[in-house]
Order: structure tokens, then C-alpha cells, then sequence
């Protein structure tokens, strides 16, 4: 269905919510208008209350959540619409990721959790929304992640070159792609989730701007090989994880040094996992893409681990790295209305493909 479409997300760094406005040719993306939407503070603060005490959790104050996430994705979509051209102003549809606040596709009853109410989106932009993306892959036995890999296959597979696109968010995910078809996609593990927790932590920043507290010092070998011996990093795909499982905690659990050099191995950890799963596939190039694209010496380890393979940002090929998981959602609210399916099983592990999201109409 042509037209102009809004994808908006908020990923593991629970700061704020991306938005874009885009149009799609036949295999490309037409950036139209962004927008970089901040939640207030003591959103951002209830948000981290439920994740690091999700036990003592109220339905009321879930509830409570799930509307109030609802309304400021309504103002990061608004506030995108009102970007466009004159000649752009219809929008058919609505893309919306949500804030995951559980990802469980293992437990006995598999689910995945993204608050920030549809119906609530629909009515404060006035766009037909869809939501809820992971609930339909998982029904049909898959782990509803990652999703983008068929985004990914869409925009940078046309040429059938053997294509590794890695998203590095606060969880990392590869998509594998040979031939014009995706070949295999998974979580590989932490991207920044940890080196922000640490920096958050030890320096009282939201982040290691470039990686340059991590490369003041050198990794630590044996604590690296300590980090990979996690069973998650040597399990099969298809695999999903998140932040319930790579957190502080979890690193606590390892014999910790001086900061600085935990960080740097925190980093090699990111690029030798994601290393990991890129070698077999003999990739003639690498696509990055989200907030990890920015971290010079995490991509300077990612090329140190990969020789002879050409480490590139995504913007080389088509789309700015910080606006890729946005446009996947609008790409995947498009695919839903046009009743195609949205996942790959051999990614998430599903038993079929499925069309994905629920729709929320547009008020009359």
C-alpha cells in the first residue's frame, strides 16, 4: 500500500522513543522527516523501577504505564507528521514497536511484553496503528525476535551478495543474508546494554561516547573468556535474549577489577560475539547499524575480529544507522496491512510465516 508511514520505537536504553516518517519504492526507503522524542524523567524513572523490581510490580501501576507510554508515542507521532512536506502529509499507518518490559519466549507460557497502548496512539495522531508485532510469531511457536531481519533482507539483499547486516542496540542482533534470502538472524548478545550500565554505574554518563573510556585501557582475557562462557553465546539459533538476562546483575557474578578494564572487555565481548556469528558466513561486507554505529572503538574491534572483511555504517548502503529500527516498524505496519506475512522462521524459529501486529483503527 503506497504511501507515507510512521515507525516509532524505544529500545533497551528506555530514554526516548525514535520516529520516522518514510515512503518505500520498490527496494528503498525514502527518509521523509525524524524526530528524536525524550521521555519525561519520572517516566524514564518508573520505567527502570519495574525492570529492577519486576516482582513487586502493581497491575494498576502496569496499567498505568502501558497508557501513559501510549500517550507520549501519540506525541513522538504527532510531533514527526507535523516534519513533513506539504505534499506529505497523509500518513496510512502507524508502525509501533512499544517499550519491552519483558521479553520471555522460553517460559512455560512464551510471551513478550511491549507497553504503550495502540489505541491510545491511534487516537492522539489520528493514523490507524499497529501494535503488539512479537505476539503472533510466538504463538506459532517462534521466539518473536528479532524481527528486522526481514527488513533487513528487503532493503540491503537486492544485489545477492553475502551480507551481514548486525544491529548493535542494547542487545545485538545479526541478520545473515545470501542470495537475496535470509539464511539465518539472532541475537548474538549484549551490544550496549552492559557498557552503559557499567558507564551509568562507575561515571555517571548515559553512555561511553565513543568508546574512549574503554580504550583508555586493555581487556582482560581471562574475564572475557569468563563472559563468554555464559551457555547463552554457545546455544543454537534460532535465540532471543535482553536485558533480563545481560544486566549488572549477571555481571556481578564474575571476579570484576579496575572499571576502566572491565569496560574495554565489556567491549571486546560485544564485538567477539557478534565476530562469532559473522565468520562462518563469509560475509563480503559488513552493514551497522543503531546506536553502536557510533562507537568508533567498538566498530575498530568488530573490524580487528572480522580481517578482510569491509566494516561499514548502513548509511553507505541506503538508510542512517540511527533511524534503521524505526523504519523496519513502518516497513512491517505496512506488510501487515497488505497481509503479508512478517517473520522468517528460520530466524525466530516459528513453525510458519505469519503476518504480524494488531491493528488499531484511526478515530472517525
Amino acid at each position: 500500500m503506497a504511501g507515507t508511514y510512521i515507525g516509532l520505537i524505544s529500545g533497551t536504553s528506555r530514554d526516548g522513543i525514535d520516529a520516522v516518517a518514510v515512503q518505500f519504492g520498490e527496494r528503498s526507503v525514502e527518509l521523509l522527516a525524524t524526530h528524536a522524542h525524550p521521555y519525561p524523567a519520572a517516566l524514564s524513572d518508573a520505567l527502570e523501577d519495574v525492570l529492577a523490581e519486576p516482582d513487586d510490580v502493581s497491575l494498576d501501576h502496569l496499567g498505568g504505564l502501558h497508557a501513559w507510554i501510549g500517550d507520549v508515542f501519540g506525541e513522538a507521532a504527532r510531533t514527526v507528521a507535523e516534519k513533513l512536506p506539504a505534499s506529505n502529509t497523509k500518513v496510512v499507518a502507524i508502525g509501533s514497536h512499544g517499550q519491552t518490559v519483558r521479553h520471555a519466549p522460553s517460559a512455560r507460557h512464551p510471551f513478550s511484553m511491549q507497553i504503550g497502548c495502540g489505541a491510545r496512539i491511534a487516537e492522539a495522531s489520528g493514523v490507524q496503528t499497529v501494535t503488539d508485532f512479537r505476539a503472533a510469531d510466538i504463538a506459532a511457536g517462534g521466539q518473536g525476535a528479532p524481527l528486522v531481519p526481514p527488513f533487513h533482507r528487503w532493503l540491503f539483499g537486492a544485489d545477492g551478495k553475502r551480507v551481514a547486516v548486525v544491529n548493535i542496540g542494547g542487545i545485538a542482533n545479526v541478520t545473515l543474508i545470501a542470495g537475496g534470502d535470509v539464511v539465518a538472524g539472532y541475537d548474538t548478545g549484549p551490544g550496549n546494554t552492559l557498557m552503559d550500565a557499567w558507564t551509568r554505574w562507575h561515571r555517571r554518563q548515559a553512555y561511553d561516547d565513543g568508546g574512549q573510556w574503554a580504550a583508555s585501557a586493555v581487556a582482560d582475557d581471562s574475564l572475557l573468556e569468563k563472559l563468554l562462557s555464559d551457555p547463552y553465546f554457545s546455544r543454537s539459533a534460532p535465540k532471543s535474549t535482553g536485558f533480563e538476562h545481560f544486566n549488572l546483575d549477571w555481571l556481578e557474578r564474575f571476579p570484576l577489577g579496575d572499571p576502566a578494564i572491565v569496560q574495554a572487555t565489556l567491549l571486546r565481548l560485544t564485538a567477539k560475539s557478534i565476530a562469532d556469528a559473522v565468520s562462518p558466513h563469509a560475509a563480503e561486507r559488513v552493514l551497522v547499524c543503531g546506536g553502536g554505529a557510533h562507537n568508533t572503538a567498538l566498530l575498530r574491534a568488530l573490524a580487528d575480529a572480522l580481517p578482510g572483511t569491509p566494516v561499514e555504517s548502513s548509511e553507505a548502503h541506503g538508510l542512517h544507522p540511527d533511524w534503521v529500527e524505526a523504519v523496519a516498524f513502518a516497513w512491517l505496519a505496512r506488510e501487515r496491512l497488505a497481509g503479508r506475512p512478517g517473520n522468517i522462521p528460520v530466524v525466530t524459529g516459528a513453525s510458519r510465516p505469519v503476518c504480524l501486529g494488531s491493528v488499531h483503527a484511526a478515530p472517525r
